[in-house]
């Protein structure tokens, strides 16, 4: 069997309210949540896992690839929550999105602070 990707844990802040941002920008299915986790279901199986540790968060970068109708009910779940997002990972504009890898993508910051982008086209 070739190696696939399976679950990864998000640090949170308020594990279920990380998991319903998530669940409601990706349009993703709760799933079983056991112990400390939170759990999300993307496409093929994949877990997204929210837990509360008890040390400091750092931010982390967190990339979904989404279909172009997806990617429009985001962005515009992003504007009307008033999240601020920018075209570029440097956050230099602001409330602009990319065209860029013959798609488009945006970068925002997921309620425990870390860097999420949506993209509509893989980079490779």
């Amino acid at each position: 069997m070739p190696a696939t990707f399976n679950h990864t844990i998000i640090a949170s802040k308020d594990r279920v309210e990380s998991a319903r941002f998530y669940s409601e920008l990706l349009e993703a299915p709760a799933a079983p949540s056991w112990g400390f986790f939170t759990n999300i279901q993307l496409d093929g199986g994949v877990l997204l896992q929210f837990a509360e540790p008890p040390v400091d968060i750092q931010m982390q970068h967190y990339a979904f690839l989404l279909d172009d109708d997806l990617f429009d009910r985001a962005l515009a779940r992003l504007r009307d929550a008033e999240i601020e997002h920018w075209a570029d990972p440097q956050m230099r504009r602001p409330g602009e999105i990319n065209n860029e890898h013959g798609g488009r993508g945006v970068y925002f910051k997921d309620p425990a602070g870390h860097a999420v982008e949506l993209i509509t086209r893989p980079y490779l």
